[in-house]
């Protein structure tokens, strides 16, 4: 199944017994600031407007195996609610929530809740605001999260952090749980560090048969760093995003897996194949 019958923003397809759903939060412009000459990426993003600008996604992922229903980086709060101003140029979408009604997922059954890492446009939406108060806003789920994005983050000491806001709501109130390593979460789905974006950072490999779905939050913020792997933004640890976009391309390669990865223009579906002495992402 690809596309959906009852929003433009929400696509499923099924992969062995799980079903993988995109639900797009929208879109917002992006200046890539790359460890490359400016008329290299300008060549691999054709997109990018006078001032360099691109428009990245944001994609949301929903799991259904077995008795899970699970989330992968709920970015956003509800749409109504008040602009991220460190967004500048966000246009929503009609929001997760809306997005998983047309799947039939209500937030009180999500089950799980797994975040690829601690920046907020991927995990600000864990909680929302009611009758003026601050609450989590999947009630009966488990969340993770990689265990160096959590403990020893400095932004948990910052009460006014985003951080704190949200996942210290979580924790304060016993649904968080840091993980290391290969942890699965539920028969079949299995969260896979990958850092370099942030230390703690998490890929999300869903079995499903014989050709797997990997969610690989910002191991690729484009498709042209899949081409280019030490094509790195300022900030992130080099050696350790080479070597963990490495890993994934020989496993995915081999497996003929699927790859979704946050940013990419929704729907968010493509395959990572071999290219001359590299590789390319190709949608689809």
């Amino acid at each position: 199944m690809d596309g959906h019958p009852d929003a433009a923003f929400v696509t499923s397809r099924r992969f062995g017994d799980a079903t993988v759903t995109l639900i797009s939060e929208g879109t917002f412009p992006w200046t890539p600031e790359l460890t490359a000459p400016e008329a290299a990426w300008r060549r691999a993003m054709p997109e990018a407007d006078a001032s360099g600008a691109i428009t990245l996604g944001v994609n949301v992922a929903h799991i259904r195996l077995g008795g899970a229903s699970i989330l992968v980086d709920p970015g956003f709060d509800d749409p109504s609610a008040a602009p991220h101003e460190q967004f500048v140029g966000l246009v929503r979408s009609e929001g997760l929530i809306a997005g998983l009604r047309t799947i039939g997922v209500e937030p009180d059954t999500i089950t799980h809740v797994l975040l690829t890492h601690t920046h907020d446009d991927h995990y600000a939406g864990v909680t929302v605001m009611r009758d003026g108060g601050r609450v989590v806003r999947f009630p009966r789920a488990r969340h993770f999260v990689g265990r160096r994005d959590w403990e020893g983050n400095p932004d948990r000491e910052r009460p006014e952090s985003a951080l704190a806001l949200h996942l210290g709501t979580l924790d304060r109130v016993g649904l968080l749980t840091p993980v290391d390593g290969e942890h699965e979460v539920a028969p079949g789905v299995t969260m896979v560090a990958a850092p370099g974006e942030s230390p703690g950072h998490c890929i999300v490999r869903v079995k499903g048969g014989a050709e797997p779905c990997y969610i690989v939050g910002d191991l690729f913020h484009h498709a042209c760093e899949v081409a280019h792997l030490d094509w790195i933004s300022p900030g992130r640890d080099p050696v350790a995003m080479r070597a963990s976009r490495e890993r994934l391309l020989a496993e995915a390669v081999a497996r003929h897996a699927t790859i979704v990865f946050t940013h990419a223009p929704f729907p968010g579906w493509g395959k990572i194949v071999p290219d001359g002495t590299g590789y390319r992402w190709e949608r689809g």
